[in-house]
């Protein structure tokens, strides 16, 4: 088949590009034809893979002003990508160019090409009027592919629930495509050397070391758990927290807090370098509140973590629940408050020498279901099996 997936990634400077990439890749894999069109702000970006085609759109980085600037070219692109290159189907995110892409809807029904909705997460942080201005997109965005495209995806299987509920989908257009692990990249034992080498060279040997990565938000409980690293502080010097990522000004409530002995705040890595800095680690975190902007998420972070055969300390929400049910290589957080966080790390810490072993299981989770090829089979299967429009 020939996949175009059409993403507002700025590929040069988002970290959260995981996904597509790992998609492309893996797709490429089943000998699909694969093309990505994207952003890229200031320097050049090549995709290591060459199988799959770049369009890369250089556009700077600019609240609303980049957004419209997109928009407004896929407009006129999208007509000629399909009338030149006649994709099977093109792949796009819930954003701003789902409107642009209603003259291409009704061009494309005059040719084999299918579009479909890729929606991997609903609105989280909904605040001020960038926050509801997202969410508006978001809404319309459903709503002209529920009139207009063949078909969406979601990220969970609750998430699809909620959405369709909320905006009456037919429930044999929806598909369901979680996030995914490379089990090359993250695998534990290609990584031994190097994270024993960064742990010694940060000066964390002996540590029972907590580790976080991804993005720092207000939202997800990290806020929370500096309030339980307080606590934790004053009772075990030797564990300490490591947080990979940017966002949240972490640093500067740190300091507030006085916890910069108990935290290290490292700047976020190459995506390849992410599993040494997993392999340093104890425990991961993953402290999400039971709110809706995380209840039926799928968090990449704790997919990473239990394919590093690490016990994971995760929140007990649905989003967890669905991945990890009742295994060991997870030990649930009752809530993210500060106090339930500090039981659920304390418990981890008494049982240490138990951890290696409660983990194994994690990677035979992913091993199962949440590798990226199975994502890709799955997409495979699922875009072979919709109709064209009557």
């Amino acid at each position: 088949m020939k996949i175009s997936f059409v993403s507002a990634l700025t590929l040069d400077t988002d970290l959260h590009k995981t996904r597509e990439l790992e998609i492309l890749k893996a797709l490429a894999d089943r000998e699909n034809s694969t093309t990505l069109t994207a952003m890229v702000s200031k320097n050049r970006f090549q995709l290591e893979d060459s199988r799959t085609a770049l369009i890369s759109i250089p556009i700077r980085s600019a609240p609303i002003i980049s957004p419209l600037v997109w928009a407004t070219f896929l407009l006129f692109f999208l007509p000629i990508h399909i009338l030149v290159t006649k994709p099977d189907f093109i792949i796009m995110d819930p954003e701003i160019s789902v409107i642009s892409s209603i003259p291409s809807c009704i061009l494309s029904k005059f040719t084999k090409t299918k579009f479909i909705l890729d929606v991997r997460g609903t609105p989280i942080e909904v605040i001020g009027l960038r926050g509801h201005l997202l969410e508006f997109l978001f809404n319309v965005s459903v709503v002209v592919a529920k009139r207009l495209f063949n078909g969406m995806a979601f990220v969970s299987y609750k998430m699809k629930e909620e959405v369709s509920s909320k905006f009456g989908l037919d429930q044999n257009t929806l598909a369901l495509w979680t996030n995914g692990v490379s089990l090359n990249l993250f695998n534990p034992q290609n990584s031994l050397s190097e994270s024993a080498e960064l742990k010694k060279h940060l000066n964390l040997t002996g540590k029972f070391v907590v580790f976080y990565h991804g993005a720092f938000t207000p939202s997800r409980g990290l806020t929370e758990t500096l309030d339980a690293i307080q606590i934790i502080n004053k009772k075990y010097s030797q564990i300490v927290f490591f947080f990979l990522g940017s966002g949240l000004n972490l640093k500067e409530l740190i300091q507030q807090k006085d916890l910069q002995g108990a935290v290290i705040l490292h700047d976020p890595v190459p995506y390849e370098e992410v599993p040494k800095f997993i392999g340093l680690s104890d425990v991961g975190i993953v402290p999400l509140p039971n709110t809706s902007d995380w209840r039926f998420q799928n968090a990449l972070n704790l997919l990473e973590y239990l394919a590093m055969q690490k016990v994971v300390l995760a929140t007990d929400i649905p989003a967890n629940r669905i991945v990890v049910g009742d295994d060991p290589c997870c030990i649930y957080i009752a809530s993210a408050k500060p106090d339930e966080i500090v039981k659920t790390i304390e418990y981890a810490y008494f049982n240490r020498e138990k951890l290696d072993n409660w983990g194994q299981s994690g990677r035979i989770i992913i091993q199962n279901k949440y590798t990226w090829a199975k994502v890709a089979e799955k997409i495979e299967n699922d875009l072979r099996s919709i109709d064209a429009p009557a």
